[in-house]
């Protein structure tokens, strides 16, 4: 803060108004918003407490860095419009802001770019990639720091053993790794844990056809696809015969001699005795959940994942869901239904329904396993948040799951539960085998990668290792696309989509990242130097031209601790997304006007400070997506349309490059 109160004297700024979330050490936007706070309250008398949070961020600078809706002051006596007009008028002349742009009854307040280079720049450059992070918002009493953090438990990804990860589980993934570093950022205790679908009828399916069609040679060679295969064929057989007894019994007609001898039944049996602890049975499910577990890790790894536990529905003490059904007794919340029980949430929701915790043989159902989970994970960890991401299929799901343990007498777990969700990834199915899985998906693209990397013959020969390179762009594409919708928004998989160059793609972002590196290495002004930058040569003693891109970027610098903010609220990847490919987007438009070579060594410096702040916001960016940004490239062509032709050759941090075409753009000399 010293250094801080230091930049600001020198700017003629000798108070700042405290507030609430008013963090001036680590968001510059917020000593705007004290600054002009202030100013409004002594012109207007209007309470500082409702003024402050009443300025906004803008998401496009033409309208601004902050936005007045001036009713939001709620002034007596006077009209809105006409308070407006009074404050764009009166407003004195700060060190900080012009005065305000007035729009009807919105203010638009525009920072002046030279002091606000002096408090953006020097900020990234010291915190580097903690810039705009705010931890206290985890604290537990923000305060007191001793205290410790708040913890959140965040559940996804969650497949069922012996089957492939497919794309319907990326979605979770994908989601989840971001959350979790999100929430990390922000100074929370994250456990990020993967709840398998490793229990239940379905493994005792899973095991009939092991008996029928397993073949151990196929399951050393490819343990989870040989396991997938043989579940799709007993599923041809159990399928047609479940679907028969299912419409038997929406006519109402005796299914009993059906389903004694039908394979549900014998799967049912097989669960039966896994859940009585039978070690024979056991033997082969710990076989088939460490194989599934083993090659999961792979594939987490490659997309940047590390999860903290490995649980799963057989890791739910028995203790524990019986101390459920007992509690559910004595609430009298339980009822029987075809032998079955059931709990009947229609008398507290109609939504909500009745839905099943028992199954009329004693076994436990999926729902029962969550009622445990949900009550152990909170006696383990103290949690002071858990979000399950889950897709919006399982909505039902878990709002009986929140209620059901309300009702448990347990709303200190139920209010700390969210559930966040997701759109499916349409056109798939997995009993019928159609399903497209994320390994198959990775090698679908990194194929195409590699296509598109060989039409430049020349660069191809310098790649080391082509495949190792071809596969992270791959993975940079599928991410990237996944986040570019909301998370509700319903996923066509399309792999022509994935992997398309046209417009705000993954490649995009790595070759904007690759290209600020290469500026930052290429120009040889030692780093430790940028600290020393005469700043001010970015926005005056050059042309309009020049000093309006640079003002623009350095706006753009400025917003990134308001976007993390904002991104806790929305809990959205896109968020952050549509950021980076505006900043990325002003950076490209500047190379012609912001040059460093060439240019005098001191206004050299300046623009690498400027250039190494938007590489460490860049960057910061893409890892909190989950994404692994490359840092060396050679260019031939400019990327100003974004990947429309030519080729580009990027050197990932290990080596290994990447090849890739740039359609038609004239050459640009960095």
């Amino acid at each position: 803060m010293d250094d801080l109160t230091s930049r600001l004297s020198k700017l003629g700024v000798s108070h700042l108004s405290p507030h609430p979330n008013c963090n001036p050490d680590i968001n510059p936007v917020d000593i705007y918003r004290s600054h002009i706070t202030d100013a409004i309250a002594e012109l207007t008398g209007a309470d500082r407490s409702v003024i402050y949070p009443a300025l906004a961020w803008s998401t496009s600078l033409d309208k601004g860095d902050l936005v007045l809706a001036v009713p939001a002051l709620r002034i007596k006596g006077k009209k809105p419009a006409d308070i407006a007009s009074e404050i764009a008028e009166k407003f004195p002349d700060s060190p900080l802001v012009y005065k305000p742009t007035l729009n009807n009854i919105f203010l638009q307040f525009f920072f002046k770019p030279d002091a606000l280079s002096q408090l953006v720049i020097p900020s990234i450059l010291q915190k580097k990639a903690t810039y705009g992070r705010n931890s206290r918002v985890g604290l537990k009493d923000p305060s007191d720091p001793s205290k410790g953090s708040k913890r959140i438990v965040v559940e996804f990804s969650s497949p069922n053993i012996a089957k492939p990860f497919h794309a319907g589980h990326l979605r979770s993934t994908i989601i989840g790794g971001f959350l979790s570093n999100l929430y990390e950022r922000a100074g929370w205790d994250v456990i990020r844990m993967n709840y398998l679908g490793d229990w239940g009828t379905q493994f005792g399916l899973l095991a009939l056809a092991w008996t029928m069609y397993g073949n151990e040679e196929n399951l050393l060679v490819d343990p989870i696809g040989h396991l997938y295969d043989i579940y799709v064929q007993i599923n041809r057989l159990h399928g047609p015969e479940h679907d028969k007894i299912t419409e038997m019994k929406k006519r109402g007609e005796d299914v009993t001699e059906l389903y004694e001898k039908s394979w549900g039944k014998k799967a049912h049996e097989y669960f039966r005795r896994m859940e009585d602890g039978d070690e024979e049975v056991l033997v082969l499910w710990r076989r088939f959940r460490d194989l599934s577990i083993q090659r999961y890790k792979q594939t987490y790894a490659r997309l940047n994942i590390d999860y903290d536990v490995y649980s799963g529905e057989s890791q739910i003490k028995s203790e524990s869901m019986e101390a459920a059904m007992q509690t559910l007794t004595e609430k009298g919340l339980l009822e029987e239904s075809e032998g079955a029980m059931i709990i009947n949430l229609e008398k507290y929701s109609k939504k909500l329904g009745k839905c099943r915790v028992k199954k009329p043989d004693g076994t436990t159902l999926y729902l029962t396993r969550d009622i445990g989970a949900a009550v152990e994970r909170y006696e383990r960890y103290q949690f002071d948040r858990m979000i399950y991401v889950v897709a919006m299929q399982q909505d039902l799901h878990l709002g009986q799951l929140f209620k059901i343990i309300e009702l448990m007498g347990r709303k200190d777990v139920s209010d700390k539960c969210e559930h966040i969700n997701f759109g499916m990834v349409q056109g798939m199915s997995t009993r019928k085998g159609t399903v497209k899985f994320l390994d198959d998906i990775l090698k679908e693209v990194a194929e195409k990668m590699h296509e598109v990397m060989r039409t430049n013959a020349d660069k191809y020969s310098q790649v080391e290792n082509p495949e190792q390179v071809a596969d992270t762009l791959g993975i940079t594409s599928v991410m990237v696309q996944d986040m570019s919708g909301k998370r509700l928004n319903n996923y066509e998989f399309n792999i022509n989509r994935m992997t398309s160059f046209e417009g705000d793609t993954g490649p995009y972002l790595q070759y904007a990242h690759a290209r600020l590196c290469s500026i930052v290495r290429r120009v040889g002004i030692p780093y430790d130097t940028l600290h020393d930058a005469d700043l001010s040569l970015l926005t005056s003693g050059t042309s309009a031209s020049h000093s309006s891109h640079a003002a623009l970027l350095i706006r753009s610098l400025a917003q990134w601790p308001d976007v993390f903010n904002n991104t806790l609220k929305t809990l959205e990847p896109v968020t952050v997304l549509i950021y980076l490919f505006k900043m990325t987007h002003m950076l490209s438009s500047s190379y012609d006007h912001l040059k460093i070579l060439g240019s005098d060594p001191e206004l050299a410096r300046a623009r690498l400070a400027l250039y190494e702040c938007a590489r460490q916001v860049l960057n910061e960016g893409m890892k909190l997506l989950g994404l692994s940004p490359v840092d060396r490239y050679v260019i031939e062509t400019d990327l100003r349309s974004r990947c429309r032709g030519r080729t580009m050759l990027l050197y990932l941090p290990h080596p290994a490059n990447i090849t890739i075409p740039i359609p038609g753009q004239a050459s640009l000399s960095t």
